[in-house]
């Protein structure tokens, strides 16, 4: 197959034709390699490539000195892209921060080690806020990532350069994380699936800078992101399972993700909220999400507009996020103040006054929300709402600062319809819903109830093999104009 045969292939296809020796996995890095040189200009992604790197392990699988083992989550040589927030042994890995922009780590990070082990080669890492601090993706050290939709538009994030990269057609597979929509707001303004999976379900290293995490926290999680749910589930299988470094690591299920998500059955009842009840939503975001969500009704699923009770999620999310950040960034407040960027600082600062009333009112109205979600899901198979509040924005926005006349006051407020998902610890996906008037994707994101991945992600199938979307990836970007 030539290279542009290849990057249009499915994660799917391109793996069965490395399993079945039609491709090796040298053409399947060639092959991405060309692509990024192709289009990666446009947007910046990729911006750091490890090329002979991959090269060197296509090298090891094709010779045999890493040997497939016969699971079914077996990669073959499938390149992929990992966010510069997870390093890459021998890779410069900058968390989008001045403070590491020369860092090349001696070790991988934990996910990335399992997604190698599992036949998965690294090509690349994507572009990210600071810290992944931002829902729009930028940084001083690696620049501004740009919407292959149009690259005058953002790709948001804090995964924005995961998201660009795929829609793309760079990669076939790429990582992702999320704490309050860092993954499902790229893929919806990408038109990609981004899969939040619940806490537990990929296991966590500490391996992102050398201060110490909140090791309870469950609020980040990694996960995996593709054009098709499909292969966002293959990826999930690549990804999850136990560790010893992760106690809160549940073992991967006897039954692989996309072998269980064929035999999910239809959901018999869903719920459609167009804004959860706390937050504006752009008009033409509110009606191609409630057109997707009419698909399944379409399907013969009985659709009613509902959601849990989240009245309390803004003040709860703000606090538990402050502290974690105090927590993950103290010790460079400490050392680099100077370096870091305001909203970063903001964070940090708001997390080290917070007090133990706070923190203990942030926890007591989480158990409610987590009550209330459980009632849920005691009446509905799934939640359905937008999976953000507007359509891609310009690229040198920061973030939304209002909707519908409503203002918002901080960097992360406008993502209350995903943060307030990310309290409840449910899986939540995002998969396209349709293109604005402007030919800009709209994410609808589909949540679960808790070890639900499954049926997020045949819901996401569905929907997708109801519109069609997938068919239309990747794309290629055409220059901006001058």
């Amino acid at each position: 197959m030539s290279d542009t045969e290849l990057h249009r292939l499915t994660a799917e296809q391109a793996v069965q034709a490395l399993r079945s020796r039609e491709v090796s996995p040298r053409e399947m890095v060639h092959a991405a390699a060309a692509r990024i040189e192709a289009v990666d200009g446009v947007l910046n992604a990729l911006p750091t490539r490890c090329i002979e790197r991959a090269l060197q392990r296509a090298r090891a699988l094709e010779e045999g000195s890493v040997r497939d083992t016969g699971d079914p989550r077996w990669l073959a040589g499938l390149p992929v892209a990992v966010k510069d927030l997870n390093p890459v042994a021998g890779v410069r890995t900058t968390y989008g921060s001045p403070i590491y922009a020369e860092h090349v780590p001696s070790r991988s990070d934990l996910l990335v080690e399992r997604l190698e082990a599992n036949g998965a080669i690294v090509i690349a890492k994507s572009n990210t806020p600071e810290f992944a601090a931002g829902a729009s993706t930028f940084n001083p050290v690696l620049g501004r990532t740009c919407n292959p939709w149009n690259p005058r538009k953002s790709v948001a994030g804090s995964s924005g350069g995961s998201a660009a990269a795929l829609a793309s057609g760079q990669v076939w597979l790429a990582q992702g994380s999320d704490l309050g929509g860092s993954l499902r707001t790229p893929a919806a303004f990408n038109g990609v699936v981004g899969l939040r999976p619940g806490p537990g379900r990929v296991a966590r290293g500490l391996q992102r800078w050398p201060y110490p995490t909140v090791a309870s926290d469950i609020l980040f999680v990694e996960g995996p992101m593709a054009r098709t749910a499909r292969d966002c589930a293959m990826m999930l299988d690549a990804m999850c399972g136990e560790h010893r470094e992760d106690p809160l690591a549940l073992p991967a299920p006897a039954t692989p993700f996309l072998a269980a998500m064929r035999d999910e059955p239809l959901p018999r009842r869903v719920a459609f909220s167009p804004d959860l009840g706390i937050v504006p939503v752009d008009p033409q975001v509110r009606h191609l999400c409630e057109q997707a969500a009419q698909r399944f009704a379409d399907m013969g699923v009985v659709v009613e507009q509902a959601s849990p009770d989240f009245s309390e999620a803004i003040e709860c999310f703000q606090v538990l996020r402050a502290h974690l950040f105090a927590a993950d960034h103290a010790g460079h407040l400490r050392e680099y103040r100077d370096l870091l960027k305001d909203d970063v600082l903001w964070n940090i600062e708001k997390g080290l006054a917070l007090t133990g009333a706070e923190m203990a009112a942030a926890e007591a109205a989480r158990m409610r929300i987590l009550a209330s979600t459980v009632a849920f899901f005691d009446r509905f198979d799934l939640l359905l709402c937008p999976a953000s509040i507007v359509a891609p924005f310009d690229v040198e926005v920061r973030y939304v600062e209002e909707v519908e006349g409503r203002r918002f006051d901080n960097y992360v407020h406008w993502l209350a319809i995903t943060f307030a998902v990310t309290l409840t610890g449910c899986p939540a996906v995002s998969v396209p819903a349709g293109l604005t008037a402007d030919a800009l994707p709209v994410g609808l994101q589909i949540v679960g109830p808790h070890r639900g991945e499954a049926a997020v992600l045949a819901a996401a199938h569905r929907l997708d093999e109801a519109s069609g979307f997938s068919r239309r990836l990747p794309v290629t970007p055409a220059p901006p104009a001058r």
